[in-house]
């Protein structure tokens, strides 16, 4: 198992250096840049600032520049934010993400599992019904969207929960955002669990397990369930990091304190720096985390060997 892990390791490694070099010419060749502000600044000031940032370098030069800091753990300063490197403000604003991110994940599995297998005991009854009919809503509706509709409801008309801001670090302020961050993420693991659930309970040693006098809730837990997580546990891994890139517009619609704020200012400003780090550091998770869930599938299934 831990050479198949250093395996995927290094395996990993040209799959990240295309996706850092793509990044970086892809935003060094859009339109724009960093200074070109509403009030235009002096040449020898903007040819100084140029300067500082290598900016005045051959594009080729600036790239092969950003790789040596980046094999040396440097992702660079804030061209936008003055006073502040790229670092500094990821470890600002990213432990807010990863906390809303991991509360969100947790909830979301907890109640897409279960719901998944309610529907799949009662199948083609109404318990399955209502389950898909919620579940669908969030899978349908985007996240921008259902944000604005939670603001306009509970937070503008009915006023039960705060409608944006961090206040205090009341997490009140965090049931909507982590609701919209959930929702959609639970009704895939509720589509999941209800699909390989209705396959395991249709398979002979369930059936043998029935016909030997278990009740109903031994099979699930005996025999059931944990076959029936294979499809989930792959999905896991994907899940976190679709809900930790949800979470920079959500955060930018809610008025949170995460990295999202940094990273839409960044975008918008053509703030090389913030974006390109903020690209490496979720492509970075979204590689660990498929590591992970490929070794926990393996401990799920012994049949699975890699090889």
């Amino acid at each position: 198992m831990l050479a198949y892990a250093f395996r995927r390791v290094l395996s990993a490694i040209p799959i990240a250096l295309i996706a850092v070099t793509a990044c970086f010419f892809i935003l060094r060749l859009a339109p724009g840049g960093p200074f070109d502000g509403e009030r235009a600044l002096p040449p020898t000031v903007l040819a100084n600032l140029r300067a500082h940032y290598n900016l005045d370098q051959p594009l080729i030069n600036q790239y092969f520049i950003y790789i040596w800091r980046l094999l040396h753990g440097d992702l660079g300063p804030s061209m936008v934010i003055d006073g502040f490197n790229v670092s500094q403000l990821i470890a600002i604003g990213f432990p807010f993400t990863l906390t809303m991110a991991l509360t969100a994940f947790v909830i979301a599995t907890a109640i897409g599992m279960l719901a998944g297998m309610v529907a799949a005991v009662y199948q083609n009854k109404w318990p399955d019904y209502v389950l898909v009919l919620a579940v669908m809503i969030g899978v349908l509706i985007p996240n921008f969207l259902m944000a604005a509709l939670l603001q306009l409801w509970f937070g503008v008309y009915l006023r039960w929960f705060p409608a944006g801001g961090w206040v205090n670090g009341s997490w009140w302020h965090l049931v909507l955002p982590v609701t919209v961050l959930a929702w959609p993420h639970a009704g895939r693991i509720s589509r999941l669990m209800r699909g390989s659930m209705i396959e395991v309970l249709g398979t002979n040693y369930v059936r043998t397990a029935r016909s030997k006098g278990l009740g109903e809730r031994l099979v699930l837990a005996r025999h059931a369930i944990k076959p029936a997580l294979l499809p989930v546990v792959s999905y896991l891994g994907p899940g976190l990091s679709y809900l930790l890139t949800g979470s920079l517009a959500v955060e930018q619609i809610f008025g949170l304190p995460g990295i999202g704020k940094y990273f839409v200012t960044a975008a918008l400003n053509r703030d090389y720096g913030v974006v390109l780090g903020t690209t490496i550091l979720y492509m970075f998770i979204i590689l660990a985390l498929n590591l992970i869930v490929d070794l926990v599938y393996a401990w799920l299934d012994p049949k699975v060997r890699y090889r």
